[in-house]
């Protein structure tokens, strides 16, 4: 059985505000996207932190992408990894104007790197779509600067574009084993949840005291 670990909302609260002061002192993102449904509770709860006085809010566009897959009559929260990446809702360049975007730093948000073929898509494709756009506008030469921000990072398959990596645009908040991340807006007993939550975190403490 996968070991599953329970993260609360004050938990996700704490690690977005502990990341915030390196997001805006490197980062300095002019917009973020939300990698949906994971991805739209740390942009919001990251939006609060990342605001300076006499700054307006960053904006947030979302993409919705899926990857997992729930079979057969398992009642747990685990799913199984599908075979390929599925838009189910993307950017409308129609609706948003190109030039929010072309020239901008961008922040991606999600809320877990496990295999990384989620992040590794939405990467690729959003540098195509804007490079596209950069033409259109008639300013190829402008750099449009992709981040990723994950509330957990985990052992993966895929792969992100070097440069980003070497030069601290992806960001974790917390890097954890091959463990099955148990967010509280998937719980459906959200009281049950922060009990197994506190349960392992007593059990986490217990352990480091008896120096195991």
């Amino acid at each position: 059985m996968v070991e599953r670990k329970y993260i609360t909302y004050n938990q996700v609260h704490k690690l977005c505000q502990r990341a915030a002061p390196q997001i805006l002192s490197e980062i300095k993102p002019h917009l973020m996207i939300a990698i949906g449904g994971g991805g739209y509770v740390p942009a919001r709860i990251l939006r609060s932190f990342l605001k300076t006085p006499g700054s307006a809010n960053i904006p947030i566009q979302a993409i919705g992408l899926s990857l997992y897959e729930k079979f057969g009559d398992h009642e747990g929260p685990e799913e199984t990894v599908g075979h390929t990446v599925t838009r189910t809702q993307w950017l409308d360049f129609s609706a948003v104007k190109n030039a929010d975007l072309v020239g901008k730093n961008i922040l991606i948000v999600d809320e877990v790197d496990d295999t990384r073929t989620t992040l590794q898509y939405a990467v690729q494709e959003l540098e195509k779509d804007v490079k596209e756009a950069a033409k259109k506008l008639g300013r190829p030469e402008e750099e449009t600067r992709f981040s990723v921000f994950v509330l957990h990072d985990k052992p993966k398959k895929g792969a992100l574009p070097d440069e980003m990596v070497k030069q601290g645009r992806y960001l974790a908040a917390e890097t954890v084993g091959d463990v099955w991340c148990c967010y509280p807006w998937e719980a459906t007993d959200i009281d049950e949840h922060d009990r197994l939550a506190a349960e392992a975190e007593k059990a986490q403490t217990q352990a480091q005291q008896n120096g195991n």
